[in-house]
């Protein structure tokens, strides 16, 4: 059954690259008239037009730049709340601007997103958001502190808005993506030694294609998911289902970059 998003206006923050273009580019392909929300380094216009699409420059950390950019695309029928950010840094030595900026951008940000949806669909009494989450919602990944920190927050948005906006026929759900190749994380997978023992625990053996998020995000925001709010759909590989290992080299073997059974 295909996805169908004909007369319907989707927009999409961070929708430039990685998995936000992933998701623009499902949307489009389904019918849907795209906006892409993001900062003007990433040239949203540019991307959106290669869809069919339009963008803004917007800043999500910035409510005004929201609400400006939703009065020129429309009360939006799909929001997709993706931008975000991330570094790399111990608890003791994350500096209280990393803190400050990552969860701007993915917590604040997301609200500010959520909340300026809401308003425009609540008077239309209908309306889905995805919101971009993470395994890192759950874990406590070292070196992550703010990130996961900011992802977790996520979830309590989440949950709040599905009870508030449910009565609107407003659904929101979230997605939680595991390692996906992306601009942010493409040194770990041009790193073979530190994959093939990241991949292991990962019972499909590999890492994911933003493309393979995306899908799920359209799905989400699909009439198909039409009694689906409050939840969250794990695009892992099956990681945050296996508690120990599942890859070893008595029955597997890696190569380009997975596990391979022999």
């Amino acid at each position: 059954m295909a996805l169908d998003f004909n007369g319907k206006i989707a927009v999409v923050t961070g929708g430039a690259n990685g998995i936000g273009l992933a998701a623009a580019r499902a949307l489009a392909a389904g019918g849907a008239t795209v906006w892409i929300f993001d900062l003007e380094r990433e040239k949203p216009e540019e991307t959106a037009r290669a869809l069919g699409g339009r963008g803004c420059v917007v800043d999500v950390t910035d409510r005004a730049s929201i609400d400006a950019a939703m009065e020129r695309s429309g009360a939006p029928d799909i929001v997709v709340a993706n931008a975000g950010t991330g570094v790399w840094a111990p608890l003791d030595e994350t500096s209280p601007e990393a803190w400050n900026r990552i969860l701007a951008i993915n917590l604040t940000g997301v609200f500010q997103t959520v909340q300026a949806a809401a308003v425009r669909m609540k008077p239309r009494r209908r309306g889905a958001i995805v919101i971009t989450a993470s395994t890192n919602s759950y874990d406590g990944e070292a070196t992550l502190v703010a990130y996961n920190a900011s992802k977790a927050g996520l979830l309590g948005i989440l949950h709040t808005a599905a009870n508030e906006l449910g009565p609107w026929q407003i659904r929101i759900n979230a997605v939680c993506p595991g390692l996906i190749r992306t601009r942010l994380t493409e040194e770990f997978f041009t790193n073979p030694p530190l994959i093939k023992e990241y991949f292991r625990d990962i019972p499909l053996g590999r890492g994911g294609a933003p493309d393979e998020v995306g899908n799920a995000i359209a799905f989400l925001a699909s009439d198909l998911a039409s009694f689906i709010t409050g939840a969250t759909l794990f695009v892992d590989g099956g990681q945050m289902a296996a508690k120990f290992g599942t890859w070893t080299e008595e029955t597997a073997d890696f190569s380009d970059g997975r596990w391979r059974l022999r």
